[in-house]
């Protein structure tokens, strides 16, 4: 899939400097754990669409087949107080372990409480696994891109 006319206009060198700055708002320790999580999930994933948000609550880099934000597989989702993975469509996901958190009628997650490192337990391995299996599209063929979709002006503190 080639990116939208939008993605496409957005030169990556700009856009990877754009999503380093929202980054840098995190104290330098998170920083460097959403970094390491972002590269861990980039190597998972890596044809995977990255749309970012950089949003009131959280920062937020989706993992997606297409460039519409129904198609995420998981996202990274960061505040101040840690780093998650998120799985959109979770509630619909098996968890014979009992990983995922959360109760809404559709998102789970996992708080990685050891940052990357939380990325290669079998478990959650499995669980990004199956959520790539139970998407509608298909993950791409090609080497996936970066989408900025959202910057909030108002934004809660990432310190």
């Amino acid at each position: 899939m080639s990116p939208s006319k939008e993605a496409a206009a957005a030169k990556p060198k700009d856009v990877a400097r754009q999503v380093d700055t929202f980054i840098d708002k995190f104290e330098p320790s998170m920083a460097k754990q959403i970094r390491e999580v972002r590269a861990a999930l980039r190597k998972q994933l890596p044809t995977a669409i990255e749309l970012v948000y950089d949003n009131y609550n959280f920062f937020v880099i989706g993992y997606c087949s297409t460039e519409k934000p129904s198609d995420c597989i998981c996202s990274l989702a960061a505040n101040s107080k840690g780093v998650g993975l998120s799985f959109y469509y979770g509630a619909d996901l098996v968890d014979p372990h009992g990983i995922l958190e959360g109760s809404g009628s559709q998102n789970r997650f996992v708080r990685l409480t050891e940052g990357a490192k939380t990325l290669k337990n079998p478990h959650v391995v499995a669980m990004i696994i199956a959520a790539t299996k139970n998407g509608e599209k298909p993950l791409p063929k090609e080497r996936g891109f970066t989408v900025v979709r959202s910057i909030s002006e108002k934004q809660r503190p990432r310190r």
